[in-house]
């Protein structure tokens, strides 16, 4: 495995995956509820900011509880994380969609489970190719850099 990834590269590595999942899950979006895809852009860039915020809030109070009440890291643990985490999400971006797409609660509750299903392989497939294709770039950018 290539050297730890600085700060830069895991901003870098963010936003990557922020843009491309927004210019993927708009256009899906769109044509899945029968939206104007500016509509939807919306709706994927402001679940994107909220699911960046929501991350870096709830991962800090989580971590900080877990310290307190002295639970150690484990699967289960890890469940009920990801389980909060993702439950916390839904209350959060539910209303925001039924709101700006003028739609049911349940429409758009359907819609953020499509997106929670979108983004389980994207993720993976995302970071996959991302650390595959880390070391060809660098040298690419490296060599470009050096001139």
């Amino acid at each position: 495995m290539s050297a730890e990834k600085t700060l830069n590269e895991r901003i870098f590595q963010a936003l990557g995956f922020e843009v491309l999942a927004i210019l993927l899950s708009t256009p899906l979006l769109a044509w899945a509820m029968q939206a104007e895809w500016q509509l939807m852009g919306v709706v994927t860039l402001a679940n994107c900011l909220i699911a960046l915020a929501w991350n870096v809030l709830f991962n800090r109070a989580f971590d900080r509880a877990r310290r307190r009440w002295g639970v150690r890291q484990s699967v289960p643990l890890r469940i009920v994380h990801a389980l909060l985490f993702e439950g916390g999400l839904i209350l959060l971006c539910v209303p925001f969609a039924a709101w700006w797409l003028d739609i049911g609660w349940f429409a758009a509750l359907l819609m953020d489970i499509g997106l929670l299903l979108f983004f389980l392989p994207y993720t993976y497939l995302y970071h996959w190719a991302y650390d595959v294709l880390r070391a060809p770039l660098r040298h690419w950018y490296g060599a470009r850099l050096a001139r």
